[in-house]
């Protein structure tokens, strides 16, 4: 047992001390501890809210939830023309592209729109407190817990280790996504007058399966290549959206071809 812990407590020294220099000094990046306790008060929320709620009135949030969404827009703006805009002045590959650790101008632009988007993942977290302080329990699916949830540890370690190189590609195909996501989420909060006009919900789940078939493709090409960016991100990203596209599909057919039959037998 105690060579055990040992060992451990190797890992973790190493783990820590041999990230990128650049980022280990910013908000929750050099140790995983911080995550780690936020990855927990988000499950316990997760497995007590319901309980907590239970026989008060749902809050209604409809002033915060538009703030909160309209910024979540803002914020998806900024970085995905940060993605976009640092990739395409440094010259980035779109098929393989390595980490420039330097203290580069661009290198540190990269780094820092990298980092935004792993604390955006953080930020998010509150979906689903809005949705238990609202009582639409039924949004809080495993998809909805397991993606928010995985999210900020995958970019916990893309900024601890690997804050820019191939990994843009993630981050601006997801800001891209998530300025309509955020948009439709700002617009329905409106009510029925605004969101009668929001019958294309399905085509941003299709959006969502698109990005994530993109990431694979992307993530599987460097896999067979010569390409030197670390291979063990990309069998991570490779594997991890698999779990997503799976996921994605279900949810994909049970909302908008099971729910469907059922209302016609109806």
């Amino acid at each position: 047992m105690a060579s055990t812990w040992e060992a451990m407590k190797d890992f973790y020294v190493w783990a820590v001390e041999n990230g990128d220099s650049r980022t280990d000094p910013w908000l929750l990046v050099y140790s995983p501890l911080p995550i780690i306790l936020i990855f927990s008060f988000y499950l316990l929320l997760v497995a007590s809210g319901p309980r907590l709620m239970e026989g008060r009135e749902p809050f209604t949030l409809r002033s915060v939830l538009l703030i909160y969404n309209t910024a979540l827009v803002g914020l998806s703006v900024y970085m995905f023309y940060e993605f976009l805009v640092t990739s395409l002045l440094a010259g980035y590959s779109y098929l393989c592209q390595p980490v420039d650790y330097s203290n580069s101008e661009l290198g540190l632009r990269m780094a820092r729109v990298c980092w935004w988007f792993f604390f955006s993942k953080v930020i998010e977290l509150l979906d689903t407190i809005f949705f238990i302080l609202r009582k639409k329990f039924s949004q809080i699916s495993f998809l909805h817990v397991y993606h928010h949830a995985t999210m900020i540890f995958n970019w916990w370690a893309g900024v601890k280790y690997v804050a820019g190189g191939q990994s843009f590609f993630v981050g601006m195909l997801n800001s891209f996504v998530h300025i309509f996501m955020y948009l439709y989420y700002a617009l329905a909060v409106l009510g029925p007058s605004v969101q009668k006009y929001l019958w294309w919900k399905r085509y941003l789940t299709i959006l969502q399966l698109t990005q994530f078939v993109a990431v694979a493709l992307h993530s599987g090409y460097n896999l067979f290549t010569d390409c030197p960016f670390p291979d063990g991100f990309n069998i991570a990203v490779f594997t991890y959206v698999i779990t997503l596209i799976i996921l994605f599909l279900n949810f994909y057919y049970q909302t908008y071809f099971r729910r469907q039959a059922q209302k016609k037998k109806e």
